[in-house]
């Protein structure tokens, strides 16, 4: 085709579309005018979701609520041991079970330098209110192998009598905060009043002072009459090899104090006075008490044997006072002060776990640290 022809043909518009503006591109009103939909609709899914939800976790909550107050009736109501309920003793007795396939009871408590021991605060007076007459001191040890073969043995170890004086003392009582756990039912502390009182009127007829009267009433370990053992003199004890030991005292209060004792170690003196065994086997456990049982605990007999545990006589160098337990107390480093008994007593080698005056409250009868 040539030039010319081509320049005689029609000539034909093309007609463009306008292009159509991005969302970008919109004008503001009109993205304006949208908005209120576009938010009406998220309001309204959130709050589908938001209801869903609420109705599920309300749901959630009211079964665990239910569950948990079910539970805690079935601890409250339902069968106790000690004053604590049956799943806290089983607690406390997993825990021992645990502490002792660990340590074994005979993992060492730190020792310090004697610079850093301080005079122990008095905590605790239980069976220690009257002055005991140092001469009328005496140690009763029941159970001892070969017993009748011991110059102090007696047919009857209830029958001594211990003496109080009339004199006062200076020394603070100091100020004991221990009280039972929160699960232990208080009005059940002490034994009905009928009950002491009858074996108040027992006791005073046979001539003999009463018996458990602090709070936890009289230990169902406290020998019967007659009962056949040793009477040993603080002589017989201090004829043991003296041992001093610098170390820490804990209270289930909280509070500690490193504490400078010296004493002779129990392990020596079992090995002096050594348990008498039963169808071949050695007793389990080891009982104390006050004169008079006030206070009494009970141990195993492997912290006994601990080469820390000692029968002290003396405190920061010098003899224990009265309300520190003279003449003769237990330090225990593995052990909370409320299982570190005062002014002992008795020493009795059981066969079955004895009575503890802390555990009838509701503590832990190991009590180990």
């Amino acid at each position: 085709m040539s030039e010319s022809e081509d320049r005689q043909l029609p000539k034909t518009e093309m007609k463009l579309e306008e292009p159509v503006p991005a969302p970008q591109d919109r004008p503001q009103e009109a993205v304006a005018a949208d908005k209120p939909a576009i938010i009406d609709d998220l309001d309204a899914s959130v709050l589908a979701n938001s209801r869903r939800h609420t109705r599920r976790s309300f749901a959630v909550a009211v079964a665990a609520a239910a569950g948990g107050y079910g539970l805690y009736r079935w601890i409250e109501d339902g069968p106790r041991e000690e004053m604590q309920p049956d799943p806290f003793r089983g607690a406390f007795r997993f825990n021992a079970k645990l502490s002792r396939s660990v340590f074994n009871d005979r993992a060492l408590s730190p020792t310090y330098p004697l610079s850093r021991a301080e005079n122990l605060r008095v905590n605790g007076v239980y069976g220690l209110h009257m002055t005991l007459d140092p001469e009328s001191y005496r140690l009763q040890v029941v159970g001892v192998r070969d017993l009748q073969r011991h110059p102090r043995y007696t047919s009857d170890v209830t029958a001594w009598e211990y003496k109080y004086m009339d004199s006062k003392t200076a020394e603070s009582k100091g100020h004991d905060t221990k009280t039972p756990p929160p699960s232990a039912r208080t009005a059940e502390k002490m034994a009905p009043e009928s009950m002491m009182e009858e074996e108040k009127r027992r006791e005073m007829r046979s001539g003999r002072m009463p018996r458990g009267r602090e709070e936890a009433g009289q230990s169902r370990s406290t020998l019967p009459q007659p009962t056949k053992g040793l009477l040993l003199t603080m002589e017989d004890i201090l004829r043991l090899p003296r041992h001093e030991l610098v170390t820490q005292f804990k209270c289930i209060e909280g509070w500690s104090q490193i504490v400078h004792w010296a004493g002779v170690r129990m392990a020596d003196f079992l090995e002096e006075y050594p348990p008498e065994f039963r169808d071949g086997k050695e007793p389990r456990f080891v009982y104390m008490e006050t004169p008079n049982g006030d206070y009494y605990t009970g141990y195993d007999m492997n912290v006994c044997r601990h080469p820390q545990t000692l029968l002290v006589t003396e405190m920061m160098g010098t003899p224990l006072t009265q309300y520190h337990g003279a003449p003769l107390r237990l330090h225990m480093p593995t052990k909370y002060g409320y299982k570190q008994i005062k002014r002992i007593g008795l020493i009795s080698y059981n066969f079955e776990r004895p009575d503890d005056y802390w555990t009838k409250l509701g503590y832990d009868w190991y009590a180990g640290l």
